[in-house]
């Protein structure tokens, strides 16, 4: 296998993998709106939350939120296993960059 079938391959995967992220915290903000309101209102007020423009002190309050697990207190457990795929998918997808930066650094100097 070359080295570049490796990167494409692993650039998929990671790919796929972020887009998933990204569709779980979609969904997370709309359950968040009837299963916790205060939050939603202090994390996602409007339609912003994912522009480039957006508030980042909010998107930091529910990174902290869901990496803290504050919502395993919480009385929904539709909410709370929605909060763990979401940490669970960061988690992965984080990790799949990081191999996708290693995998160039070896592939462009290493030479494999």
């Amino acid at each position: 296998m070359s080295g570049d079938a490796l990167i494409i391959a692993i650039f998929f995967v990671t790919l796929v993998n972020i887009l998933r992220y990204l569709s779980s915290l979609r969904t997370l903000l709309v359950m968040m709106r009837d299963a916790n309101p205060l939050l939603y209102q202090q994390v996602a007020r409007g339609n912003n939350f994912f522009a480039p423009q957006g508030d980042i002190s909010r998107q930091k309050r529910l990174f902290h939120y869901i990496r803290s697990q504050e919502y395993m207190h919480h009385h929904d457990d539709a909410f709370i296993a929605k909060c763990n795929k979401v940490r669970h998918l960061f988690i992965l997808s984080t990790a799949l960059v990081l191999s996708l930066v290693m995998s160039l650094f070896f592939v462009a100097f290493a030479g494999l």
